[in-house]
């Protein structure tokens, strides 16, 4: 099946639409887990939009988790990054381990410089004060000094992962903001991002009455009576 086409209007649409929103279109379409839980931003004001490059990470062994095999370049960990594409974000499958960190400063300006649009793991990252002055969207559960052999042997690249119990198929459209990260399914990005455009427009309206003293009883949801307003109100508001 040849994956749907993401178009630079669609994306440049759910940059301007926000996670709470996003998860409730994907809700109205009967998607109950798309949300990453638990994650931070470590930059919150920056928005993060782009498709899913994965990585999977598994328990770390004794015999395969070491120096000599993590610096090889044909190491699962440096074929994602070196292979990221303009535009990616590389999600991350640490199964939620927080005892080290899959990654810092030196792999996450190496993304940066690379295009990637953003970093998401269910896990922790180390060098975390100066991640958070890089001006690149990362998301992690935490920070971490140890080494990822520690507690992670990295084995597949652009496979599906489960990132905190969320499916991420590579080609997902990863959405990120100051609440966190949804993972929009790619073949449903494009209604999503459209309708998602017009819920935060209604709710912008909306947010106006209740500022001016409008009641919460149909005026949110909106009423007929408010739809009408809200048409009049979107006249204006090109």
């Amino acid at each position: 099946m040849n994956p749907a086409v993401i178009t630079p209007n669609t994306l440049a649409k759910l940059r301007e639409v926000c996670t709470a929103t996003l998860t409730t279109q994907l809700f109205k379409l009967g998607f109950r887990n798309t949300f990453i839980p638990g994650l931070q931003a470590l930059s919150p004001r920056q928005r993060m939009v782009g498709e899913a490059a994965t990585l999977r990470l598994v328990p770390a062994r004794e015999d395969l988790a070491t120096f000599d095999t993590i610096s090889k370049p044909s190491y699962a960990q440096r074929v994602a990054i070196e292979g990221i594409q303009p535009g990616q974000v590389l999600v991350v499958e640490a199964r939620g381990v927080m005892g080290a960190a899959a990654g810092g400063e030196v792999y996450m300006t190496r993304l940066k410089v690379l295009g990637a649009a953003g970093y998401v793991i269910d896990g922790c990252i180390r060098d975390y004060p100066a991640i958070q002055e890089l001006g690149f969207p990362v998301y992690a559960k935490g920070a971490a000094s140890p080494p990822h052999p520690v507690k992670h042997l990295a084995v597949e690249v652009n496979v599906p992962v489960g990132c905190a119990e969320v499916l991420v198929m590579p080609g997902d459209i990863m959405v990120g903001d100051g609440e966190g990260v949804v993972c929009v399914p790619r073949h449903v990005a494009e209604q999503v991002a459209e309708s998602g455009a017009e819920l935060d427009r209604l709710e912008t309206f909306v947010l106006e009455k209740i500022r001016a003293g409008a009641p919460v009883p149909g005026t949110y949801p909106p009423n007929e009576a408010t739809l009408k307003e809200y048409e009049v109100w979107k006249q204006w508001h090109k």
